[in-house]
């Protein structure tokens, strides 16, 4: 599932922070070194090297990477070297505080509540107290306006059983509140949410089997049928997250590269976030999908440092 290479042989934290030391004290910035270091550790490891960073030179590893890089790769680094839950905290934050509310804001928030395990939003939802001395729930309701508040909200409030529990009654059952309230153009409806934001995901997903068996075309195609605008397309991101999330992230990723120009923030938000849970399964989606190669369209489409650190993050050799 995760595509990054950790070494067999992992050297002492103490050894990566000396590495480190070293390559930022060059002249001229080792970046070649930093991408082989962090970009080949996991989450728990890298925590062991800020830590010991942090005891060994009693500052902070990510104050001195901001200091020594630059740009989307300094971005992309320091990204993957926080701790995933202040990754996503700092990440919705980011997207909140943004002066567009468009889909690839508001769609950083349905990822963080749809795409993780109910533990993890619980970290993020705590981290995101701590970093900015207000709740997650309280800065959607400053940043976002209704209906779409009111459905961030409710994603954001809630903790999913994460164990695989099914029942298929309950799921035929309520396929049936779903289609109702889809066909009746009621997005914002009270009992479509309860389900969408409380139903573990095992759960989630046989009542959108039921809702294709039954009737005749899968759910996000009939919310997107409902219209075009914001709310749809938030829907549409919630459903594939809680369904297939190497799906969505495969979006993501070809709708950062296509046309004009790379998005690269959506671009490193992808990589980063899903590196270690499910890239491969990103890999496999964005080949089906589109018929050509991940790896060649980030290639095709970044350079330099930035580029050579999400390859090494998709589990390229550099």
């Amino acid at each position: 599932m995760s595509t990054i290479r950790v070494p067999q042989v992992v050297p002492s934290p103490d050894k990566d922070c000396e590495a480190i030391n070293n390559a930022c004290k060059r002249l001229g910035t080792d970046e070649k070194a930093l991408i082989r270091i962090l970009g080949c550790r996991n989450a728990a490891q890298r925590r062991l090297i800020r830590d010991a960073y942090h005891q060994i030179y009693n500052s902070s590893l990510i104050d001195c990477l901001n200091d020594e890089l630059s740009g989307d790769f300094r971005k992309a680094v320091i990204l993957w070297t926080y701790d995933p839950w202040e990754r996503d905290a700092r990440l919705a934050n980011e997207a909140l505080k943004s002066r567009r509310k468009n889909l690839t804001e508001l769609q950083v928030i349905a990822e963080i509540a749809c795409a993780t395990s109910p533990h993890h939003l619980v970290a993020v939802r705590q981290a995101y107290c701590s970093l900015f001395h207000s709740s997650l729930e309280e800065d959607i309701i400053s940043n976002v306006s209704l209906p779409l508040q009111k459905i961030l909200l409710s994603l954001v409030s809630s903790y999913r059983y994460d164990k695989e529990a099914v029942d298929s009654s309950v799921a035929k059952m309520e396929a049936a509140k779903l289609r109702e309230a889809i066909q009746a153009k009621k997005l914002d409806d009270d009992e479509l949410w309860r389900i969408l934001s409380t139903r573990n995901t095992f759960q989630l997903r046989k009542t959108f089997q039921l809702y294709k068996d039954d009737y005749g075309t899968s759910i996000d195609k009939d919310i997107m049928a409902c219209g075009k605008g914001i709310v749809e397309s938030v829907m549409k991101v919630v459903i594939w997250c809680l369904d297939t999330p190497e799906k969505h992230f495969s979006e993501v990723i070809r709708a950062s590269i296509v046309g004009l120009g790379t998005d690269e923030d959506s671009l490193t938000r992808a990589i980063v976030t899903r590196a270690e849970i499910d890239m491969m399964k990103v890999r496999a989606e964005y080949f089906n999908a589109n018929k050509s190669s991940l790896d060649n369209a980030v290639i095709g489409d970044t350079a330099g440092d930035y580029k050579d650190f999400l390859m090494t993050l998709l589990g390229a050799k550099i």
